[in-house]
C-alpha cells in the first residue's frame, strides 16, 4: 500500500518501537540511511542496521531479526518482488519499504496491512488497477451458474423442453469457459506489459530528506546526503536527464532556504561551517582533486569526444589543451597547485574551447560543498568515493567493512576516508578508461543481432574490480558511449550492450549486465531482467538472480561444448528457437 502521509504513517508508527533497518549496497541508499539514522538518533529510536546485498541476504537477515523486530524498514530493495512471498513473514510483521526500483509488485501495492510503500506519487508508477489484477470473476460466474443449476433442477419441464435447456445451459456454460480464458489472457498481458520494463524513480535519500522537512528536523548534513543520492543516480544513469533536472530544481530551492537561513554564519566563514552551493560545473570526474590532463583523459564525456583511444584522437586532445591556451606544465600538475590566474577562469576558457570540438554538453548542473576553507567537493567526487570504497576489491575484506567505510565517508568528520576513497576512484576511473580501450582496439565487441556483447576475459587487467555491479555498470555505460563514437555502423549505435566478466574464478561464475540503447532522450527502461530469466531457463543454465537490479545476473555456466537450444532476446517472451546465438552459453 502507498503510504500517503509519511509522517503520520511511517514515522509516528516507528519512532517508539524498535526498528530493524535493511539498506541496499548503493549510494543513494547509504545517504537515504544516514538521513533516517539522525532522525532516529533526534528521537532516540532504537534500531539495527543491517547490509543487504542481494536477495539471499535479505531472506538471512529476517530469518536473523524476525524474532526481536516487528517493524523492518527496507531502503532500495524489496518493492519489485512479492516481499511476503519471498520472506514468509508472520502476520504481524509491518515492511516500510523505501525502493527507488520500478515497477513496485503489484500485491506489494495492495496490500494494506503489512506493506507500506514509502514512493513519491508523482512518479509514473502505471500500476494496474486492482479489478484487472485480482479481480475473482470466476467464484462469480460459478455462482450464477450454480443458482441457474438450481433454478433447472427444481423446475418439472417436459424432456422436449428440458433438452432444449440443457443444451442451452452447455452453451452458456462454454461461453463463459471462453470468457475466463480470455480474462485470463488479459491478466497476463497486463502484468507483462506492466512488468517487462525495469527502471528507477525518486531517490530514496529525497524521499527521507522530505520526511525530516516535513517534520522541521532537516539539516544542511541531511540536504547533502540527499544532494548525493539524486547525484548519484545521474552518475550511474539510472534516470532520465529531465529527471535529475527536476530533482535538481527542488533541491535548490531547499539549498536556498538553508544558505538563507545561516546567512550570517557562512559569512564568518567558520574553520567548521559547512555552504552547500548550486553550480554550472564541468563534466570532468574528480577535477578538482587530480590533475586536468588526467581528469581530461579518464572522464566519459570527454574520453569519448576526442575517442582517446586512438592516435587521432590523442592529437585532438592536444589540439584542444593549446586552443585553451593552457600551459602542459599546469595541466599535468595537481589542480590545487594550478596558478590562481588559471584556475580564477577555468571554467570558461575550457567551456568556450570545448564548443568548438562539439562538446557543447562539457558543463552540468549540479552542487558544491565546503567544508571550512580547504575542503571542496562535487555531488559527483563523493558518489565516486564512496563507490570505490562500497566496492574496494585491494584489501579481502568483508563486504560489511567496506559498507561501514562507505557509510562513514557521507560524515564531515570523516573527511581523511572520504580523501581515501577519491584515490581509490582514481585507481578505478582508470583501470575502466584502459579497458575501454583495449575492449575498442581489439574489437572485443561484437553484434550479436538484437545486441552488443562484450566479454571480459580471465587475466584481463584489473578484472576482479569488474565483478562489482556498480564498477561494472560504469564500464558498460562508458564502453557503449565509446563504441558509438567509434563505428561507423548506423544500426549498431542504436543497440543495446551485454556484458559479462568472471565473478568467481574457482566457482567458474560470471556476472551479466545489460543496458538498454544509448540515447539523450532515453527513459532508462532496461528490459533485459525479464530476458536473461526467459535465456536462463530456456538453456536450463544455473543462474543466480540475486540482485536487487534484475538487468544484473549472476551465472554458473560452461563457456566451451555448448549444445543448448539458442534462445533470441528478439523475442524473450514467448522463447522461439532461433539457432543465431546463445545468450547464456555466449557468456
Amino acid at each position: 500500500m502507498f503510504v500517503t502521509d509519511i509522517r503520520k504513517e511511517f514515522y509516528d508508527v516507528v519512532v517508539n518501537q524498535r526498528v530493524a533497518l535493511f539498506v541496499s549496497p548503493d549510494i543513494d541508499a547509504l545517504c537515504a540511511c544516514k538521513v533516517l539514522q539522525a532522525l532516529f538518533h533526534c528521537d532516540q529510536v532504537q534500531y539495527t542496521l543491517v547490509p543487504v546485498a542481494g536477495w539471499q541476504d535479505l531472506g538471512t537477515a529476517f530469518m536473523e531479526h524476525k524474532e526481536q523486530y516487528q517493524y523492518f524498514v527496507l531502503i532500495n530493495c524489496g518493492a519489485n518482488v512479492d516481499l511476503l512471498e519471498t520472506l514468509q513473514p508472520e502476520e504481524d510483521s509491518v515492511f516500510f519499504i523505501c525502493d527507488t526500483h520500478r515497477p513496485v509488485d503489484v500485491v506489494n501495492v495492495y496490500n494494506d496491512t503489512q506493506i507500506k510503500l514509502l514512493i513519491k506519487q508523482d512518479d509514473d508508477l502505471g500500476v494496474p488497477s486492482y479489478d484487472d489484477i485480482f479481480r475473482d470473476d470466476e467464484e462469480d460466474e460459478e455462482g450464477d451458474g450454480d443458482d441457474s443449476g438450481n433454478e433447472s433442477d427444481g423446475s418439472a419441464e417436459p424432456s422436449g423442453k428440458r433438452r432444449r435447456y440443457d443444451e442451452a445451459l452447455l452453451a452458456l456454460f462454454l461461453c463463459i469457459n471462453c470468457i475466463l480464458k480470455y480474462v485470463c489472457v488479459c491478466r497476463r498481458e497486463i502484468l507483462f506489459d506492466y512488468e517487462q520494463y525495469e527502471f528507477h524513480g525518486t531517490s530514496a535519500a529525497l524521499v527521507m530528506f522530505e520526511l525530516a522537512w516535513v517534520m522541521s528536523k532537516d539539516t544542511k548534513d541531511m540536504l547533502w546526503w540527499s544532494v548525493i543520492g539524486v547525484t548519484d543516480q545521474w552518475v550511474h544513469d539510472k534516470i532520465p536527464h529531465m529527471k535529475y533536472v527536476t530533482d535538481i530544481a527542488t533541491l535548490q530551492r531547499h539549498v536556498s532556504r538553508h544558505n538563507h537561513r545561516n546567512e550570517d554564519e557562512e559569512n564568518s566563514l567558520s574553520i567548521d561551517c559547512m555552504r552547500i552551493t548550486f553550480e554550472y560545473d564541468l563534466r570532468l570526474v574528480l577535477y578538482q582533486h587530480w590533475s586536468l590532463y588526467e581528469s581530461i583523459c579518464n572522464s566519459c564525456y570527454t574520453s569519448c569526444s576526442f575517442k582517446l583511444w586512438s592516435i587521432n584522437g590523442q592529437k585532438k586532445l592536444q589540439e584542444f589543451l593549446a586552443d585553451m591556451g593552457l600551459p602542459l606544465k599546469q595541466v599535468r600538475q595537481k589542480f590545487n597547485s594550478m596558478d590562481m590566474s588559471i584556475k580564477e577562469n577555468l571554467r570558461e576558457v575550457i567551456e568556450e574551447s570545448a564548443n568548438k570540438f562539439s562538446m557543447k554538453d562539457i558543463r552540468v548542473q549540479t552542487f558544491a560543498v565546503n567544508f571550512g576553507f580547504k575542503n571542496r567537493f562535487l555531488a559527483s567526487d563523493v558518489v565516486h568515493a564512496a563507490a570505490a570504497l562500497l566496492e574496494n576489491v585491494e584489501k579481502d575484506e568483508m563486504p560489511t567493512d567496506n559498507f561501514i567505510k562507505a557509510l562513514d565517508c557521507l560524515s564531515r568528520s570523516n573527511l581523511e576516508r572520504l580523501h581515501l576513497g577519491i584515490d581509490l576512484a582514481k585507481k578505478k576511473l582508470k583501470a575502466i578508461q584502459q579497458t575501454v580501450a583495449s575492449c575498442i582496439c581489439t574489437n572485443l565487441i561484437l553484434s550479436q543481432g538484437p545486441f552488443l556483447y562484450c566479454h571480459l576475459l580471465e587475466g584481463t587487467p584489473d578484472v576482479k574490480l569488474f565483478s562489482k555491479p556498480l564498477a561494472l555498470t560504469l564500464l558498460c555505460k562508458y564502453l557503449l558511449k565509446a563504441f558509438i563514437c567509434s563505428t561507423r555502423n548506423k544500426r549498431c549505435k542504436i543497440l543495446p550492450l551485454i556484458m559479462a566478466a568472471p565473478l568467481d574464478v574457482e566457482k567458474g561464475t560470471v556476472i551479466v549486465l545489460g543496458i538498454p540503447p544509448e540515447s539523450e532522450t532515453s527513459d532508462k527502461k532496461n528490459f533485459f531482467g525479464r530476458a536473461f530469466e526467459k535465456a536462463a531457463e530456456s538453456t536450463s543454465s544455473r543462474t543466480l538472480h540475486d540482485h536487487f537490479d534484475t538487468s544484473g545476473k549472476s551465472l554458473q555456466h560452461s563457456i566451451m561444448g555448448c549444445d543448448h537450444t539458442h534462445i533470441s532476446t528478439r523475442q524473450p517472451v514467448e522463447g522461439r528457437a532461433d539457432q543465431s546465438f546463445c545468450n547464456v552459453c555466449l557468456l
